[in-house]
């Protein structure tokens, strides 16, 4: 059974699984071309530069089959650097050059447009605010890639963030926004509104990807008519737990990383009789089976 065909009654429970649940485009091109380097490269030792992907079970996966995950390239050796999904600063592809490494950018192509968009809006003289986490790895490639061209880049996950930096929007008056593309659109509007009053110019860019649009506004539909929301994926990963935070405003919701933890919520699934289903961009097909068949048993 593919996972398309997940849904079915079964003591009249009706459990559904979202269509756009589990690997993007962005993260199944990144694991299928990292692994298809290794096959062909039998020889040579594949570094990637970070998490490919935040989900440790395809970590271990990448592990198994000898690539190796790292914080930083080691000195004195040769290879393949793997630049992943989230992008990477301009000094990281130039270091791993200099060492030696042939590079091979997987970064997301809806990533490297926010990177364009935001180097564009600071070549024009806006002060950039990056709306999103200022830790995510993605964030820090758009800001760093950025920065070189314009001194006023900002990030700010949420407006009372941006708060600080109220008088420096005031002074330059002209504003570029961006987006994290796993963000949430609601954010972003309360940060658009905040900005209205402060700018005298405003130039934003939507960069939230179609395939976060879709997964979201698909899983908002579905949570409207179910007693339970499940979401599958990694902790760490933003746009699963974006999900998450969404579906919670809806209807209840819990958020799993393997079908081990449905056991934790063995109450509220028994009583739960509309029940459905979605994961986020990074969680792997096998994983979202193994959820589907383990709901089966109850």
């Amino acid at each position: 059974m593919s996972l398309k065909d997940w849904t079915y009654k079964r003591l009249k429970k009706n459990i559904k699984l979202a269509k756009h649940a589990g690997f993007c485009y962005g993260v199944k091109r990144a694991v299928e071309t990292t692994k298809k380097l290794k096959n062909e490269n039998v020889d040579k030792e594949i570094f990637v530069l970070g998490e490919l992907i935040h989900n440790s079970h395809v970590i271990n996966e990448l592990s198994n089959l000898g690539i190796h995950t790292v914080d930083s390239l080691p000195d004195n050796q040769t290879g393949v650097c793997v630049i992943r999904s989230h992008g990477a600063a301009p000094e990281v592809f130039e270091t791993a050059k200099n060492k030696g490494y042939e590079v091979v950018d997987l970064t997301c192509h809806d990533v490297k447009k926010v990177q364009q968009k935001a180097i564009q809006l600071v070549q024009e003289g806006f002060l950039l605010i990056i709306v999103g986490k200022p830790e995510h790895p993605e964030v820090c490639a758009i800001k760093a890639n950025a920065q070189p061209h314009g001194e006023k880049v900002f990030v700010a996950p949420d407006v009372e963030t941006l708060k600080q930096y109220e008088q420096a929007i005031k002074e330059h008056k002209k504003v570029g926004v961006v987006v994290q593309t796993t963000q949430r659109i609601e954010n972003l509007k309360s940060v658009v509104d905040y900005l209205m009053p402060l700018a005298k110019e405003i130039k934003i860019f939507n960069t939230i990807c179609a395939s976060t649009s879709l997964r979201q506004n698909e899983a908002k539909d579905l949570a409207k008519e179910s007693d339970l929301m499940i979401v599958v994926g990694s902790k760490k990963s933003a746009n699963t737990t974006h999900l998450a935070e969404i579906l919670k405003g809806i209807t209840a919701t819990i958020h799993i990383e393997t079908e081990d933890e449905l056991d934790n919520y063995k109450d509220l699934i028994e009583k739960s009789m509309n029940i459905s289903v979605t994961a986020g961009a990074s969680t792997p097909d096998a994983i979202i089976e193994n959820v589907m068949k383990k709901l089966n048993q109850y």
